[in-house]
């Protein structure tokens, strides 16, 4: 399975067309469970399947990833006649790709793997909606510009939305139905239920650049379940290092506060970062924190300003101070920043079991940077 997605590497983005066009034509009721641009949708199948293919010898990882990939897809109406029609599809697009290596032997391979994919997520789900609903309706009750494209949004589920501080959320907004992306809680969960959210406008986001310019108290989104594993350990005496680029500052915030909340007998360093210190978003509400906590210190970064002491990138700042090789670590925000941290980290002797890491829409790179610690500490 490997080899073959190494060799229809090249095509991948014609490959996921492919499948998209022959899964709608064979089937055209399942068109309405997704949204009308496909450009998200196409890199998450992929980067999906490269993380199931990683994982393939990984049979503990693999159940743990399809079950989480089952709850959620519930959100999205999926049913268990929807499985065969998109695994038969999936195969006839590998076997279009894979030209001349596409052989009896590794259709088997693929028939059974999706096989045991699709069982697991069907019954993941199953057992899901025992429990929870597919779906939240949230309401906006506040809103608040913070500048440079970033607001401040709070909304209130229909009911109980249990959560983990550290966790992110995915959301559907009126103004893009079907498009679903991923937002973080900025606090550990409140009594009141309510969930803020930070949200910054990327060019070309419809789905962000709506939440941020065009949402309103009043209107209504729809929350899938919460999802990821960057969570603290209550079992844990570690000290404790956090990386937050940008918008990342909304987990970390969440994980300072369920610190204090639990009555933390450790130290906590935390360096936010920014392009321009103009854009160091969030500093100011950490720093008021590191107030209150003797436990925690807060750094900041900035990439694009010549500021005595704060200039560099998160990354190098970090690895000027340390050592971090006993502590814990929690890293947020741009992909090139997570990966050059872990890097400077795994350097430094932290295992890979200490270094957290929610990849949101890049489940590849979590299993890439995986790999490279496993296997070579020093890798960049």
């Amino acid at each position: 399975m490997r080899a073959s997605v190494a060799v229809v590497g090249p095509f991948a983005g014609e490959m996921t067309v492919y499948f998209y066009a022959i899964l709608f034509t064979r089937y055209p009721q399942v068109r309405g469970l997704f949204p009308d641009n496909l450009d998200v949708q196409r890199d998450r199948l992929l980067r999906g399947l490269l993380h199931i293919v990683d994982l393939v010898d990984d049979a503990e990882n693999l159940v743990r990833f399809c079950s989480r990939l089952g709850k959620d897809h519930r959100k999205f109406g999926a049913l268990h006649g929807h499985y065969p029609a998109v695994g038969e599809c999936l195969l006839a697009a590998l076997a279009r790709y894979a030209g001349p290596a596409w052989s009896p032997e590794l259709a088997a391979a693929w028939t059974h793997g999706y096989g045991v994919v699709a069982q697991v997520m069907m019954h993941a789900a199953d057992e899901d909606a025992l429990n929870r609903p597919a779906i939240w309706q949230a309401e906006v009750v506040h809103h608040l510009h913070r500048g440079h494209g970033i607001a401040e949004i709070t909304v209130r589920p229909d009911g109980p939305y249990p959560y983990t501080a550290g966790q992110y959320a995915s959301m559907e907004t009126p103004w893009q139905p079907k498009a679903w992306r991923y937002y973080s809680p900025a606090h550990a969960p409140r009594s009141d239920n309510t969930l803020t959210f930070h949200v910054r406008a990327v060019r070309q986001g419809q789905v962000s650049r709506a939440l941020v310019y065009n949402a309103r108290p009043g209107d209504v989104v729809r929350l899938g379940p919460t999802q990821g594993e960057m969570t603290l350990d209550p079992g844990s005496d570690r000290d404790l290092v956090c990386v937050a680029g940008g918008t990342g500052v909304a987990p970390i915030r969440a994980l300072v506060e369920q610190a204090a909340r639990n009555g933390i007998k450790r130290y906590v360093d935390v360096f936010v970062g920014a392009r321009t210190a103009e854009e160091l978003y969030g500093l100011d509400d950490m720093l008021r924190m590191s107030q209150r906590h003797h436990w925690l210190s807060v750094r900041a970064a900035v990439s694009h300003e010549r500021i005595a002491g704060l200039e560099g990138t998160l990354p190098r700042v970090l690895g000027e101070f340390g050592p971090w090789y006993e502590h814990e670590a929690f890293l947020s925000g741009p992909v090139d920043m997570v990966t050059e941290a872990t890097a400077i980290l795994a350097r430094q002797g932290v295992p890979q079991e200490r270094i957290h890491f929610d990849p949101f829409d890049v489940p590849a790179l979590e299993a890439s940077l995986r790999s490279r610690q496993m296997t070579d500490p020093a890798a960049e």
